[in-house]
């Protein structure tokens, strides 16, 4: 389904590839685009391109840019951009993204929020409680 090497709508070729046979435990932080295959557990995060291929089984929450997924997720799924679930998709957790796709097939159990961007990347502000004076 994807190669190494094959380009993105908009992205240039893959920045790192982890094939099936791998297993890594612990906090991923990456710019570019990168295909996992192999097994993670821990917390994904990147502000860019993450793809779980079929064979890829990630235990972990991610926090994306984009996340395209054919493999196996428990965990939530936050993207700034979009999440595409592809039909080979299975996600047991939340998906929260501006543009959602889920392909027929796909198993799916958690919730789904569409939410806009400044929503889902921007850190919640304090809000102002002072008291201004009336005149009267």
């Amino acid at each position: 389904m994807f190669r190494r090497g094959r380009k993105l709508p908009g992205r240039s070729s893959l920045t790192a590839f982890i094939d099936e046979g791998s297993q890594i435990e612990g906090k991923y932080t990456f710019s570019g685009t990168v295909m996992l295959n192999g097994k993670f557990t821990g917390e994904i995060v990147t502000n860019d391109t993450l793809i779980v291929g079929e064979k890829g089984v990630i235990n972990a929450d991610i926090r994306a840019g984009q996340a395209l997924v054919s493999g196996e997720v428990v965990g939530s799924i936050q993207a700034s951009e979009r999440v595409e679930l592809k039909r080979t998709a299975r996600v047991f957790g939340d998906v929260e993204a501006p543009i959602i796709v889920v392909e027929e097939g796909v198993l799916f159990e958690g919730h789904c929020r569409m939410a806009k961007v400044n929503q889902i990347t921007e850190v919640p502000r304090a809000l102002d409680v002072s008291v201004v004076p009336m005149k009267r």
